[in-house]
């Protein structure tokens, strides 16, 4: 059985955005995961956008399944997620966290 899963919070320039860093490779190489646009007079799913990141990473359709989540990218190490303004930090760093412990631990 390998190391177990570590995670590093930091915050970024941004401030709707925060920096996971993993102590294990996620992506060889960068990949940007969103919400889909919602069409006129409707609201964009959650459940969609985590729908069609599933296909080839289900831990980024999660992701994407947190209340306030906008936008997942991942690179090596690495995962920033960006959040929609009205959202809270302390609401969804506890939840990725959790996320990514299922995902990858």
């Amino acid at each position: 059985m390998g190391a177990a899963l570590e995670i590093s919070v930091q915050g970024t320039p941004n401030p709707q955005a925060v920096k996971f860093t993993l102590n294990r490779t996620i992506a060889a190489q960068g990949r940007t995961y969103r919400l889909p646009a919602a069409p006129p007079g409707a609201s964009a799913g959650a459940a969609q956008a985590g729908d069609a990141a599933s296909a080839d990473a289900p831990w980024a359709g999660a992701l994407l399944r947190i209340a306030g989540v906008t936008q997942v990218f991942a690179l090596h190490n690495f995962i920033s997620v960006t959040k929609a303004p009205e959202a809270s930090w302390d609401a969804i760093v506890p939840q990725v966290e959790r996320t990514l412990q299922q995902a990858f631990a």
